[in-house]
């Protein structure tokens, strides 16, 4: 089975343009690059993936463009452009042209903004058009504080595709658990949002099992069905909390265990149609032809 990683990172902090890292885990403060994955990726038959930008600029995205171009695998750069400077509607052209077919879609970290409200601000709009015009999909990065402007947003553009990273990172406890449904709920029922399998387990606290995120997934299946969810590794993020493979095989039961027979459009095909990717193809060899 071909498998597309939905969300995947790298970056090199050297770079000077990942001030988040700054307050992450120490594991995660130094450089990720496509050396330090392939071996994992290849066991675990994880042939292709879109790489998600990490950092709040532009040559961040070229730069991911640039590791793209020694990558076969890279399908797709979700990038980021500063969608209320402007000139945004020309950035995104200079971007996108820059690309040679790369961007597939934006992310603006709305999570990191201080006001949780940005998503709704009108000052959006323009360049978010621009993106429904030029068919780029945009990935929601939210946390809860940001639930409610995600859904204005989508009121005001209803011809937006968005993906949901990481199932909108669900808040911990039972209470947690009852806004992050009903949120799903109204999410889930506008036919152009979408889902990613991913970042859950990061989500969980130190004591939890793995296991705990099942009721999450079980409800994204439920709500989003087999068709509008994607799964994606979020490595190295992933590497707080667990391995590439063990995630892999983990996400692979509990697809079969709620989307029976769906496991192509989970692991490739969904994420091939929603970002607007060639179906890819491997020779005998296990390589891309």
């Amino acid at each position: 089975m071909i498998i597309v990683d939905a969300h995947q990172h790298y970056w090199e902090p050297s770079r000077g343009d990942y001030g988040w890292l700054d307050d992450a885990p120490a594991q995660l403060r130094h450089a990720f690059l496509p050396q330090d994955l392939d071996i994992q990726r290849i066991a675990a038959g994880v042939a292709f993936s879109i790489l998600v930008q990490a950092a709040p600029s532009e040559a961040e995205t070229r730069y991911l463009y640039a590791l793209a171009q020694l990558e076969t695998g890279v399908l797709g750069v979700v990038g980021w452009v500063d969608l209320e400077a402007p000139d945004a509607e020309a950035r995104i052209d200079a971007l996108a042209s820059d690309g040679s077919g790369l961007l597939c879609g934006l992310r603006p970290m709305a999570q990191d903004h201080p006001d949780h409200d940005w998503l709704a601000r009108s000052s959006l709009d323009h360049a978010l058009a621009h993106m429904v015009e030029h068919d780029l999909a945009f990935d929601a990065l939210v946390t809860e504080p940001q639930w409610s402007s995600l859904l204005m947003r989508l009121d005001r553009q209803p011809g937006l595709r968005v993906i949901l990273d990481h199932g909108g990172k669900p808040p911990a406890g039972a209470a947690g658990f009852r806004r992050w449904c009903a949120w799903i709920d109204e999410l889930a029922a506008i036919p152009t949002v979408h889902c990613k399998l991913s970042g859950l387990l990061t989500e969980l606290a130190s004591t939890q099992p793995d296991s705990a995120i099942e009721p999450h997934v079980a409800y994204l299946f439920e709500r989003f069905g087999p068709f509008r969810l994607a799964w994606g590794s979020d490595w190295p993020v992933l590497t707080l909390r667990s391995d590439y493979n063990t995630w892999l095989r983990q996400a692979t039961a509990l697809t079969e265990r709620y989307a029976p027979g769906h496991l192509g459009d989970v692991f490739a095909g969904n994420a091939l149609r929603f970002y607007g990717r060639n179906q890819p193809s491997l020779n005998p060899c296990g390589e891309m032809s």
